[in-house]
């Protein structure tokens, strides 16, 4: 089952795609359940309660859901965990060794967005860039776990996810300024929908982008240097992950960093998918702006 969100901005409305009585698929509304899809939801033994429910027929057909814009899977979370360079080629091709430990940052929760919602490019960027992930929401609270297998059940389900990246923003001098490259509005399109844990084989999921229909990036999640239990168990070892929260999981090779293709300019369309878990589509566009910093700290220059 396909849970999602659908409708304008800031009133989406809960709903699920599944198969229906003569075997296609039909949309079905949550409201019977609950308001939003969230961390309450998923705490509280939601996804199970969706399956009861379609099961015993009492879910209401959501008339015209395929007319309205799609959201983001999960309500706006708690946070959103980034982890880098966690495919041995995408490390190779930033000029990076493989890390030993998981490389984690965050990115704002304001940077979320649904999987068609225009992407826009920060004004006075030139190296914006794509990253197909596989995204993970937790389901249950996990704070210093003691095991891989306690940190699995932790897992709510999986989701396809973006991580637009400005790259001279991330990557300048030694130290890096990854929390500017990664915190961009709209850099964090999840979707189409979520798909409960015990559903997907997430170690062995192809993922795959397209700039203006040419191919970029095509692996598997197989090459995860760190997968995704361990995340989940490496990360409660630093914070706690609450029910609603969402992990990154990093990127394979084939980006704009690695020199081989151009950065994104306006106009352009990306298109990100994972098998089972759905296809991205977003239409890049010049956000506006009206002053930028030099390279020089404490010079602001005007455009």
């Amino acid at each position: 089952m396909k849970i999602m969100r659908l409708g304008d901005t800031g009133k989406e409305q809960p709903a699920v795609l599944a198969p229906s009585a003569d075997g296609s698929e039909e949309y079905f509304s949550l409201l019977p359940l609950t308001g939003d899809i969230d961390g309450r939801f998923l705490a509280g033994g939601g996804l199970a309660k969706v399956r009861e429910a379609l099961a015993a027929g009492a879910l209401p057909v959501l008339k015209g859901a395929a007319g309205l814009r799609v959201g983001a899977p999960v309500a706006r979370p708690g946070a959103v965990v980034g982890i880098g360079m966690n495919y041995a080629a995408h490390a190779a091709e930033s000029g990076s060794a493989p890390p030993e430990v998981p490389v984690v940052f965050l990115k704002p929760t304001n940077t979320v967005t649904g999987p068609y919602d225009p992407a826009p490019i920060p004004p006075h960027s030139s190296c914006y860039d794509w990253e197909v992930e596989l995204g993970m929401v937790i389901g249950a609270e996990a704070s210093y776990l003691g095991s891989v297998e306690e940190a699995r059940e932790c897992i709510a389900g999986y989701v396809t996810a973006n991580d637009f990246s400005e790259r001279e923003y991330q990557i300048p001098g030694a130290a890096g300024q990854w929390t500017k490259g990664k915190s961009l509005p709209g850099s964090t399109p999840l979707g189409p929908w979520l798909v409960p844990a015990d559903e997907i084989d997430a170690g062995h999921l192809p993922l795959h982008s397209r700039v203006n229909g040419e191919p970029r990036q095509d692996s598997s999640t197989a090459g995860l240097i760190f997968d995704v239990a361990a995340l989940v168990h490496h990360c409660s070892q630093y914070m706690r992950l609450e029910p609603g929260d969402v992990i990154i999981t990093g990127t394979p090779e084939g980006v704009a960093l690695s020199g081989r293709f151009p950065y994104l300019k306006p106009g352009d369309v990306v298109e990100v998918a994972i098998e089972g878990l759905g296809r991205q589509r977003q239409e890049l566009y010049r956000a506006s702006g009206a002053a930028r910093y030099s390279q020089e700290p404490g010079q602001l220059q005007s455009t």
